[in-house]
C-alpha cells in the first residue's frame, strides 16, 4: 500500500517553526530506531567521506557556503544569536527541524522539505533537505514527522561543517578545545530498515515461545488457556525480551463494578496491555527509588525538556498477538480506502467501531442487540488497539510521569489469518492526519504490521475456556483470572486475597499510581480522592482522548462508548 509521491515545501518566513514544532521532547517520541536528535553528535571538522548520491560532495558544500550562507549584515551585530540557538540545539532544546528554519532566517537561504517517496514496504516515509537547491540525504521514518527530523539532522551534519567561514557567529568553536573524533552514524538506508524488520520478525516469536514455555513448565495444568496470547516485548541492543503478556476471550457477566475490583474485560491483547502497564509502574519506581543501581536498570529517564520521564535511547517495544483482533481488523482485503478522503458514505457497518458483548462483536452501528439488556459492553480489541496508537499504551494515569509509550510493530501469529489489510486500515487510515490536532506528546504512530510465526504450545483439553493468564517482567507466578467472574480463579497460583481481586483491576491500579506518586513527591496527586479524579487531572491525556473520539465520529466511524460513571467513581 503507498501513498503518490508528493513534494512538500516550506520556506522560512517569520515564524520559522511554523507548524512542524511541537515541543523539543517530541522528537524524543519518534526517534524510535533511528539516530537521536538532540545534540551535535560529530565533530566540525568536515566528513573525509567520498561524495555519494545521497547527498552532496565535500567540493559542493564549500562552494554553497561561499555562494550561499553569507550572511545578512543586519545580522552580523548579533553574532549571539547563532550561538544561543546552537546550544538550545545541542542541549535538544531545539529540533533539528526547527533549527534548520532558524539558520535559513538568519542566514538567507531557500529550504525545502521534499518528500523524495511515497511509503514503503513497511508503512516508511522518506524525505529529504533542499538548500538551495542542493539536496542532502534521504531520512526515513514509520511517520513523516519522523522522517522529516532524521532528514533535518542528516542535513545538519554536512551543512555545519560548511559554516568554519563564519566562525564569528560561533564563537565557541574557536574558544574551546575541538571535540574528539567521533565514528560518524550511519544514516539509515532501507536494507538496515528490512534488516531489522526481518530480525523483529523472527526475534519477537521466538521470545515469546521461549518465555511461554518457561512459564508453562511449571503451570502446565493452565496450558489450555494459552491459544489466545498476546505480548509486550521490549527490544534493546540485547536484542528481545518478553516483559508482559495476557491471553484470554470473554467479556464479564457481571454488572458494572462500583468498586473497581471486578475485570470487566479480559481479551488477550487488553489483558496483555494492563500487565505491561503493571511493568511500567514497576520501572518507575525503580527509577524514583533514586538508588544508582536500580535507576540504571529502569527503562525511564528524565527529560531535560519536560517534566515528563521518557524512555531512553535505544529501547522500543513491540505487540505480539496470537490472533487476528476482534472488530474491524477483519475487513475484507478487497476494500480500499483513501485515507485523505474517507467520507461517512463510504463507511460500513465493516469498519466502523465495534462493540464487544459476550464474546461477540457488533457494529455501532448495529441493530442485532439490545444494548440495554447487555449487562458490560467494551469497544472492540481492534478499536482499543487504535486508540492506544494514537494515546499510547501507558492510558491516563501513567500519563501523569511519563509521555506516551507506543509499540514500534504490530506482530500476528495467527495461522488461520492471511491477509493484515484490514488491521493496517483500522489502525492507521482511519485515523490519518489527526497528528496535527492532538497536544504536545502526543501522535498517530504508525506500526509496521506484519504476519510472523505463530506461537503455539501443546494444550490439554479442560473445562477452563473462560479462563486467561496474566504476567509481567518481575512476578514470581502466574495469575488466572475467570474472564466471566472479573476474579482471580481459586487454583490460580497468585491471589492478592480472599476477595480474589486480580492485580490487573483498577483498584489495584490505583493502588500502584499512589506508590508512584509517593515515590516521585507529587504531592498533588497523593491528595486525589477518586480514581476518576485522578483521570481527569491527567488533562493532556484526557484532551487527547476527546480529539481521537471527535475525529473517529466526524469520519463516520460512529460514537465511542462512554462507559457509566461508576466504573470508575471509586476511592480506596
Amino acid at each position: 500500500m503507498s501513498l503518490s509521491p508528493l513534494k512538500v515545501t516550506w520556506k522560512s518566513s517569520g515564524s520559522p517553526l511554523g507548524s512542524l514544532h511541537r515541543g523539543a521532547s517530541f522528537a524524543q517520541i519518534s526517534k524510535k530506531d533511528l539516530p537521536a536528535t538532540s545534540g551535535l553528535r560529530d565533530s566540525y571538522e568536515t566528513p573525509s567521506t567520498p561524495s555519494t548520491s545521497d547527498g552532496p560532495s565535500k567540493h559542493v558544500f564549500e562552494q554553497q557556503a561561499k555562494n550561499a550562507f553569507e550572511p545578512d549584515p543586519a545580522v552580523k551585530s548579533k553574532d549571539t544569536i547563532p550561538k544561543t540557538l546552537l546550544d538550545r540545539y545541542r542541549n535538544g532544546q531545539t529540533n533539528a527541524m526547527s533549527f534548520l528554519h532558524q539558520l535559513a532566517q538568519i542566514f538567507q537561504f531557500h529550504l525545502e522539505v521534499k518528500e523524495t517517496t511515497g511509503t514503503i514496504s513497511g508503512f516508511y516515509f522518506a524525505f529529504c533537505v533542499v538548500i538551495n537547491g542542493v539536496q542532502y540525504k534521504t531520512g526515513m521514518g514509520i511517520n513523516k514527522k519522523q522522517a522529516r527530523l532524521e532528514a533535518a539532522e542528516l542535513a545538519l551534519q554536512d551543512l555545519l561543517p560548511t559554516l568554519d567561514g563564519l566562525k564569528s557567529f560561533f564563537p565557541e568553536a574557536a574558544d574551546v578545545p575541538p571535540p574528539l573524533p567521533v565514528k560518524e552514524k550511519p544514516s539509515v538506508s532501507f536494507r538496515a530498515i528490512h534488516k531489522k524488520k526481518d530480525s523483529v520478525n523472527l526475534q519477537v516469536p521466538q521470545a515469546v515461545r521461549d518465555a511461554l514455555t518457561k512459564l508453562m513448565s511449571s503451570n502446565s495444568e493452565f496450558s489450555a488457556c494459552a491459544g489466545t496470547i498476546a505480548a509486550f516485548i521490549i527490544q534493546t541492543s540485547r536484542g528481545c525480551e518478553v516483559v508482559a503478556f495476557g491471553t484470554g476471550n470473554f467479556n464479564t457477566k457481571e454488572s458494572a463494578s462500583s468498586s473497581g475490583r471486578i475485570v470487566h474485560d479480559s481479551h488477550a491483547v487488553v489483558t496483555a496491555r494492563r500487565s505491561f502497564m503493571r511493568f511500567l509502574y514497576r520501572h518507575l519506581l525503580m527509577f524514583f527509588s533514586k538508588t544508582a543501581d536500580l535507576m540504571e536498570k529502569s527503562v525511564f529517564q528524565q527529560n531535560s525538556s519536560s517534566a515528563l520521564l521518557s524512555l531512553k535511547s535505544g529501547i522500543t517495544f513491540h505487540l505480539y498477538v496470537n490472533q487476528l483482533p476482534k472488530g474491524a481488523a477483519q475487513v475484507p482485503s478487497k476494500l480500499r480506502l483513501n485515507p485523505l478522503s474517507i467520507s461517512a458514505w463510504q463507511v460500513n457497518n465493516e469498519i466502523s467501531l465495534h462493540l464487544s458483548v459476550e464474546g461477540k462483536v457488533f457494529s455501532v452501528f448495529s441493530t442485532a442487540f439490545d444494548h440495554s439488556a447487555s449487562k458490560v459492553v467494551s469497544m472492540s480489541t481492534t478499536d482499543k488497539v487504535t486508540q492506544w496508537q494514537v494515546l499510547g499504551y501507558q492510558g491516563a494515569l501513567l500519563s501523569h510521569f511519563i509521555e506516551p509509550i507506543y509499540v514500534e510493530s504490530i506482530l500476528i501469529g495467527d495461522s488461520g489469518c492471511s491477509d493484515i489489510h484490514g488491521m493496517e486500515i483500522c489502525v492507521s487510515q482511519r485515523v490519518e492526519g489527526i497528528t496535527s490536532q492532538l497536544p504536545m506528546f502526543y501522535c498517530l504512530m504508525r506500526p509496521r504490521i506484519n504476519l510472523v510465526t505463530s506461537v503455539a504450545i501443546n494444550s490439554t483439553t479442560s473445562g477452563q475456556l473462560t479462563y486467561g493468564i496474566n504476567w509481567s517482567e518481575g512476578d514470581t507466578s502466574l495469575e488466572v483470572v475467570d474472564g466471566l467472574e472479573g476474579k482471580t480463579t481459586e487454583e490460580s497460583p497468585f491471589k492478592s486475597g480472599p476477595a480474589l481481586a486480580s492485580r490487573l483491576c483498577k483498584a489495584a491500579m490505583l493502588h500502584r499510581f499512589r506508590l508512584v506518586a509517593k515515590e516521585a513527591q507529587r504531592q498533588d496527586l497523593l491528595g486525589v480522592s477518586s480514581y476518576s479524579k485522578a483521570k481527569r487531572m491527567a488533562k493532556p491525556y484526557q484532551e487527547a482522548k476527546k480529539v481521537l473520539r471527535l475525529y473517529l465520529l466526524q469520519q463516520g466511524f460512529g460514537t465511542w462508548l462512554v462507559k457509566p460513571l461508576v466504573c470508575d467513581d471509586f476511592s480506596m
